[in-house]
């Protein structure tokens, strides 16, 4: 199959993934660069599950300020100094950093969100949903439950700068081309605005 090197440059600018990756997904998809991307997003999680058990040796911290009224601060790891050095690596704690100071998230993951808070938002959208049909209630239950929380965690947000991706989707990406595991291990933000 002939691919385009026009082809080619846009996925590689889209996902930042190597050249190879992207020829191999645009093969696999007979040039269909939609079908390609979604490929390389599927093989991004697929990489970074299995860097999962790794062990983590290094990272970058990166500080956002915006306006000197609200700044952010993100710790970024990997396992080894030598990726923690790309200038990429800490380029995208900065991004990071800039998506905490813009959104400011509550939760790192679904698994932080305490029970009082999920009790509490349970109790208020059980009331909202009591009139409507029963065999539908559970299903719109945990629609509004996903949706209010969904901005909270820092997961599970759109990426401010591309929001065809979520932060969990750059993460895995970034494990995908840096061929280690990347994990956010940290994060705050802070504002003079109270």
């Amino acid at each position: 199959m002939d691919i385009s090197m026009d082809t080619l440059k846009m996925l590689r600018d889209k996902t930042g993934l190597s050249v190879m990756q992207c020829k191999k997904a645009l093969e696999e998809a007979n040039g269909d660069a939609a079908q390609a991307e979604v490929i390389l997003r599927k093989r991004s999680s697929d990489a970074a599950d299995k860097k999962s058990d790794r062990e983590l040796g290094a990272g970058a911290v990166a500080s956002y300020i915006h306006g000197g009224e609200i700044g952010a601060m993100v710790l970024l790891s990997c396992e080894t100094d030598f990726v923690a050095r790309n200038e990429e690596f800490p380029a995208l704690a900065r991004e990071i950093a800039m998506q905490v100071a813009a959104t400011n998230p509550k939760y790192l993951h679904d698994t932080d969100i305490d029970d009082t808070a999920r009790t509490a938002a349970m109790t208020v959208f059980t009331e909202e949903v009591k009139d409507k049909p029963e065999e539908m209630r559970e299903k719109i239950l945990e629609g509004k439950m996903q949706s209010y929380f969904k901005d909270m965690v820092l997961m599970n947000q759109p990426f401010i700068k591309d929001d065809s991706k979520t932060i969990q989707q750059l993460v895995d990406q970034a494990s995908q081309k840096f061929g280690e595991r990347v994990v956010i291990s940290q994060f705050v933000r802070f504002s003079a605005r109270g």
